[in-house]
């Protein structure tokens, strides 16, 4: 069996606790506004020419994002990080992209990280059915899980789909213990407004055993990857907002008994 990823990311310290290997899948099924890898959205390997300048000229070469792997060749790569693993308490960490849209492949090699004992994450949006949420749960240690917007026609505006199975995968996840930490992207004027941290902290309150978020700031760094790829930047004009702005909504977040961290 093959899985399509477009990046691995060696010595990882936001993505999981410890030193972690970030492998990135290919394929989402989200167009969030904000996303700060637009490159992974699209599930098939692209082209794109890409420039270097050198001493004043310009070199043009044609580069593929994405690429095909076997599970056989990927867990070989992760198993070259073990010692850093286990010195540190780290593991692997799925993210994307949107890693549960190869779920039959990221099941295949969540297994074998189980059976050898690396720890695993899987950083997911949570838009996936159930069944499939339930069968991954069986062999991931920590889901490192999105949540947005609340409310559905506003969620659909700025991700392009439905928050109904986002939310309710996640209460699955809560009720049956699994290791979550949410993330929070807090993207200024979407998901960064008075009435949606009001919601998302009733969310918040409502779980019994989930207890930490991680805020994770806005950043315009990817203008340059909307170039590339051809594809519109609605967020281009928007400003990241500042240190004080992002301890306000901790201690928001904190004022419902939530570990809150920045960044993750």
């Amino acid at each position: 069996m093959e899985g399509t990823i477009f990046d691995i990311k060696h010595f990882a310290v936001h993505d999981g606790p410890g030193i972690r290997q970030t492998i990135f899948f290919k394929g989402c099924p989200l167009r969030c506004w904000w996303c700060h890898n637009p490159e992974s959205q699209n599930p098939k390997p692209e082209k794109y020419i890409r420039t270097n300048k050198l001493d004043g000229k310009e070199f043009k070469k044609e580069t593929e994002i994405g690429y095909r792997v076997t599970i056989e060749e990927l867990f070989q790569t992760i198993q070259g990080d073990k010692i850093f693993f286990e010195e540190s308490g780290g593991g692997v960490t799925f993210s994307g992209g949107e890693p549960l849209l190869q779920a039959d492949f990221l099941y295949k090699i969540l297994g074998l990280c189980k059976n050898d004992g690396i720890h695993s994450c899987v950083d997911t949006t949570g838009f996936a059915s159930l069944r499939t949420i339930q069968r991954i749960a069986e062999l991931t240690d920590c889901f490192l899980y999105d949540i947005k917007i609340t409310d559905n026609n506003l969620h659909e505006k700025f991700t392009g789909v439905p928050v109904h199975g986002i939310i309710e995968n996640l209460k699955w996840l809560d009720q049956n213990n699994k290791n979550v930490i949410l993330r929070f992207p807090v993207i200024p004027g979407i998901t960064y407004t008075k009435k949606n941290i009001t919601k998302i902290k009733l969310l918040l309150q409502s779980l019994k055993n989930i207890n930490q978020i991680d805020l994770l700031p806005y950043h315009n760094i990817s203008n340059g990857k909307y170039n590339r790829f051809k594809i519109e930047n609605k967020m281009k004009d928007t400003k990241p907002l500042s240190d004080e702005e992002m301890l306000k909504i901790k201690t928001e977040f904190e004022s419902v008994g939530f570990k809150v961290g920045i960044g993750g």
